[in-house]
């Protein structure tokens, strides 16, 4: 099993890699224990049936700490949650690496109506180093690039370009070549992008 994401996601809380640390921090901290879930999930999906008690423990984890985020969504390394509570991830989201995600975020479905009245559901794509601040809506198939920052309130419903910050209801480009807001980022490799 791989413990690279584990590593990368505690380092997002400035806390070094160990077993000892990791079962600290998932005692203390209900926002790092459902990343932690689903890592263990993400990791032992392939074993079948018994990937069943990782599941259960991801499930318990998050509706204890009051977020839906399904075991099966795609989350790069270095995820950060602040808070949490009333965080809404699709389960066909994808979110990059070294991310961050305040309280009442919601990453959603989007329906259009496409030509011939056939309707077209989209996801967001969330890129990496990406700051998405309190109650934040992020709707349908968006991508939302690299080092961009969405305030907290916005609805955004489409894609942003890297490194740009979105407030608003309906979101709007605020600025442009914004440096990446991530605190204790997690390093990691320039390895191919596994989300994407």
């Amino acid at each position: 099993m791989d413990f690279s994401s584990i590593t990368a996601d505690m380092a997002r809380r400035s806390v070094k890699p160990g077993l000892g640390r990791c079962l600290h921090l998932a005692l203390i901290d209900r926002t790092f224990r459902f990343i932690l879930t689903l890592r263990l999930y993400q990791a032992a999906r392939h074993l079948g049936p018994l990937a069943m008690p990782a599941l259960l423990a991801h499930r318990i984890t998050s509706k204890l700490a009051m977020v839906d985020l399904s075991a099966k969504t795609p989350v790069g390394e270095g995820l950060a949650v602040n808070h949490g509570f009333g965080l809404v991830v699709h389960p066909l989201a994808v979110i990059g690496r070294n991310v961050t995600l305040f309280q009442g975020v919601t990453l959603g479905s989007g329906d259009r109506i496409g030509p011939g009245g056939v309707r077209e559901t989209g996801f967001p794509v969330i890129e990496d180093e990406v700051w998405i601040g309190p109650y934040a809506m992020i709707l349908g198939d968006v991508r939302i690039g690299q080092g961009s920052r969405i305030m907290g309130g916005a609805v955004v419903t489409s894609s942003v370009p890297a490194h740009s910050m979105v407030a608003g209801n309906p979101g709007v480009i605020v600025r442009t070549d914004c440096l990446a807001d991530v605190l204790y980022p997690a390093d990691l490799p320039d390895a191919p992008r596994s989300c994407f």
